[in-house]
């Protein structure tokens, strides 16, 4: 009973700025819903709702909210599949843009939960914010050794505060699903469930740090992506202390200038970067918005990128990549047949999908793309239309090709706001042709099959018995009645212990890769002997 007041009285003020916002109105006239009349009742709706924009609306009741909704209105922000293009762009405007709590709360937050004398760690710490989001705040500080770093807090009881309103927005979503038939295709439990993966994962600090270490660890000692350094003595879950850069702020155009750095420049090792990320590393910072970069020039024809907040990072699944390759590859070739075989082989559309229905659709979404002048052409776009198509079709996007598409989307709008006139495609196309190359042919298989070989070494002490255990097994299982196993029989048998010691040789060649040139190409010959004798006697 004492947990049921607080949610109910919850509740109830969540119904009163949805009310005040005139939310119902918009919830209720995206779908025609016979209880539309009822929002003209509410007299928010006359004083305030129909002189203001729908997502104005939605940002100003996010922000009433409180901290929590402000998060899941900025990862809403992401599902370009789902909203549209209005609400979108007030969503992104939600980026740490949150009121900061009480720095001296922060002070006793640290000390707490570090259990530390905060003069005998830190040299200064300042008691203001430097910058406040929805999940956490930051405070600049000094070591006592001169280094300069910044202490990332949560927000005090921010955890019940997610737990609360997620059980609630639960419910909200199960009666939106069962009220309006027509919000089912959105799945909404769904998407709940996306953000509450999202956000218990952002709760844990560790977690952003690890994110920035491999970061950190993918360009280590690279000339134009810095990423700062994690202080893991003085991190834990609720604290996360890390360096502290000086960089100009991307979009602060106007320190750009005077730095002389050339800003074509500047807008390709972008694009160089984030696809560097995403096709050689598969691990990509997918929160890439403004706030969270900034640009370092200390010689103004080599400026050097840093990006901050790892809260939100992504990278591809093996099938994805596989799919997501040859889906580029029929683009690029504009075979649009092709690529509706591709989303039916990887279950992304439904197996009844009119075939031509869905080729003739992204047929009309690429060609007036691909019609247009390179320095035109959004890759970005054209990603927001196929998913906005494939949608119609209820084709099952992956969370993480919409991270993929939001990031590319920011970097390309960074990119363009620096040099109007970069050909993205021009730009990007060597590192997609480069992971084309890896992802798909004879040199992929190959990879593929040379990363497996260390899980066959783990066998060879079992080889011995295997073979014991093959030959004996007709006999074992012969009555008397039965006749013995042939001569022919038994030959078949030996010869598929040959192939699976060849098998194991070429294993054991292979852990010695380094120690001679020849070693590879023997052990391929040996394994591939392995397996042409596995399979000639298996037809035996």
């Amino acid at each position: 009973m004492t947990r049921l007041l607080p949610r109910l009285l919850r509740f109830l003020s969540i119904n009163i700025i949805v009310l005040r916002y005139s939310l119902d109105q918009i919830i209720l006239s995206g779908y025609n819903h016979p209880l539309l009349y009822l929002s003209y009742l509410n007299p928010w709706y006359w004083l305030y709702g129909r002189k203001v924009s729908r997502g104005l609306r939605i940002r100003q009741a996010l922000i009433h909210l409180g901290p929590i909704f402000v998060k899941i209105g900025q990862l809403l922000s992401n599902r370009i599949d789902l909203l549209p293009k209005d609400i979108l762009g007030e969503l992104a405007q939600l980026q740490d843009k949150v009121p900061p709590f009480s720095g001296r709360i922060a002070m006793n937050i640290i000390a707490n939960s570090l259990k530390i004398n905060l003069n005998t760690v830190f040299a200064s710490i300042e008691e203001t914010a430097l910058a406040s989001a929805s999940i956490a705040q930051v405070h600049a500080a000094s070591l006592h050794d001169g280094s300069k770093v910044v202490l990332k807090v949560l927000r005090p009881k921010v955890k019940q505060q997610i737990r609360r309103d997620l059980e609630l927005l639960r419910m909200f979503a199960g009666l939106a699903s069962y009220c309006l038939p027509k919000i089912r295709a959105f799945k909404p439990l769904e998407i709940v469930k996306e953000i509450a993966h999202n956000l218990y994962a952002e709760l844990d600090l560790m977690l952003e740090g690890a994110n920035a270490a491999q970061l950190r660890r993918n360009f280590n000692n690279s000339p134009d992506l810095y990423i700062p350094k994690i202080y893991w003595s003085y991190s834990n879950a609720k604290v996360l202390v890390m360096e502290r850069l000086d960089g100009i702020p991307i979009n602060d155009t106007q320190r750009l200038q005077q730095t002389g750095v050339d800003f074509t420049k500047i807008a390709e090792l972008a694009i160089n970067i984030f696809f560097t990320q995403v096709f050689r590393d598969n691990f990509f910072h997918a929160d890439l918005h403004p706030g969270n970069i900034f640009v370092k020039v200390t010689n103004h024809a080599k400026p050097q990128y840093q990006l901050v907040d790892f809260g939100i990072v992504s990278s591809l699944s093996n099938h994805d990549q596989r799919y997501l390759a040859a889906n580029m590859l029929a683009l690029l070739k504009r075979d649009y047949r092709r690529v509706t075989e591709l989303h039916i082989a990887a279950t992304w559309l439904p197996a009844n999908t009119r075939i031509d229905l869905f080729e003739a659709a992204i047929r009309a979404v690429c060609e007036p793309a691909f019609a247009l002048p390179l320095q035109e052409l959004s890759l970005a776009q054209l990603l927001l239309r196929l998913f906005q198509t494939a949608h119609k079709f209820h084709v099952n996007i992956q969370p993480q090709l919409i991270l993929l598409q939001k990031s590319l989307l920011n970097i390309e709008s960074l990119s363009r706001n620096l040099d109007p006139n970069i050909e993205l495609l021009a730009t990007a196309t060597p590192y997609i042709e480069k992971w084309l190359s890896k992802q798909l042919g004879l040199t992929a298989y190959l990879r593929t099959f040379n990363h497996s070989l260390p899980l066959l070494t783990e066998t060879l002490p079992e080889i011995p018995k295997l073979l014991i255990n093959l030959l004996r097994a007709p006999a074992a299982h012969t009555t008397s009645q039965q006749a013995k196993p042939t001569i022919a029989r038994k030959l078949s048998y030996i010869i598929k212990g040959i192939g699976i010691g060849l098998l194991s040789a070429s294993s054991l060649l292979w852990c010695y890769y380094h120690s001679s040139i020849h070693l590879p190409a023997l052990s391929w010959v040996l394994s591939g002997s392995g397996l042409l004798l596995l399979i000639l006697t298996s037809l035996v």
